[in-house]
């Protein structure tokens, strides 16, 4: 009751982060629609993490945060990526909730009046986007179903499919967030599996306006796969399995050469399909340490404590609170 009292108070204060890279040509439309979203609010700060961008994106928000004190940024000294640069901005908003967006303008700002009723109506702590995708059969969101099998088939805590990295958090929830320092992040499963209440909403994803999409084929795929090691030792499992089921068919195969050669006067053929056995179980054996090394150099990133980003400068946004 007493959190229920407080959401829907009119004088909260609400935080925006936008992580940005190589997004110049965006930035100026994306805050004139924001602003003219959520200056209705009244207190409220507009944070850009700039990712270390190799375009004019920190000159243009640097031009912004000077004519505009509700709006920061924080700037770090190279590019650490999309995970990190949104976790930089949940560290240092200070709104009782916080509402991360993507600076390509895909992500509508119309849409954080329906975050931000929920969040007050129902006390819902994260209110995440889905994206639309009824109609669309491209090849991205053929391969984005697949991951999304794939995962949650591994994991215990369902990852939404379709989740997108538009999402509202309560301050509770960016509180606990602050606390995880972990280096390989997958915000869209590590926020379900903090639990809290959560609710989706449905969105439909437009068009970039422009520039090009800074998640290529390469990173998607890495981010897939910190995905499911992040949140699950189930490659590590299959690789035993794995490994179990072809040391059998091998003793099975080694028993039958065996019998050949002492009750019979046989050989036993195929040289050929001997040597592409072996040649397949060396690819299996190869694929299985990759997956293990995996894991293993996760550990070995994680123990040597550096930390997950690194600012160049920052100007906090010195708005009403």
């Amino acid at each position: 009751m007493k959190k229920a009292m407080m959401v829907t108070t009119k004088s909260c204060f609400i935080s925006v982060v936008v992580p940005c890279f190589n997004e110049e040509k965006n930035i100026l439309g994306l805050t004139r629609l924001l602003i003219h979203e959520i200056q209705k609010y009244r207190d409220y700060e507009i944070l850009f993490v700039e990712d270390g961008s190799r375009d004019q994106s920190i000159k243009t928000v640097k031009s912004l945060a000077f004519e505009n004190r509700r709006i920061g940024y924080v700037q770090f000294s190279r590019n650490f990526g999309h995970q990190v640069a949104l976790k930089a901005g949940l560290d240092h908003a200070r709104g009782d909730c916080v509402i991360t967006m993507d600076a390509d303008m895909q992500h509508d700002p119309k849409y954080i009046h329906e975050l931000i009723r929920v969040w007050r109506e129902e006390g819902v702590d994260v209110v995440y986007t889905v994206r639309d995708d009824s109609g669309k059969r491209t090849l991205k969101t053929f391969f984005s179903s697949v991951f999304y099998r794939i995962i949650n088939g591994v994991t215990s805590k369902p990852v939404y499919a379709g989740a997108a990295d538009f999402r509202l958090l309560d301050r509770r929830v960016v509180d606990e967030l602050r606390k995880i320092s972990e280096h390989h992040l997958f915000l869209r499963g590590l926020i379900p599996w903090m639990g809290f209440r959560q609710k989706a909403i449905p969105i439909i994803v437009g068009e970039r306006a422009a520039g090009e999409s800074k998640y290529s084929a390469a990173k998607m795929v890495r981010l897939a796969l910190s995905g499911i090691t992040s949140f699950s030792i189930a490659p590590l499992r299959l690789a035993l399995l794995l490994g179990g089921f072809f040391a059998f068919l091998s003793f099975l195969y080694g028993g039958y050469a065996l019998w050949v050669w002492l009750f019979t006067e046989q050989a036993v053929p195929g040289w050929t399909s001997i040597i592409a056995s072996i040649l397949f179980l060396s690819g299996i054996q190869m694929m299985l340490t990759g997956i293990v090394g995996e894991y293993v150099g996760k550990t070995f990133e994680q123990v040597k404590q550096r930390p997950g980003y690194i600012i160049k400068e920052k100007n906090i946004p010195q708005g009403d609170r």
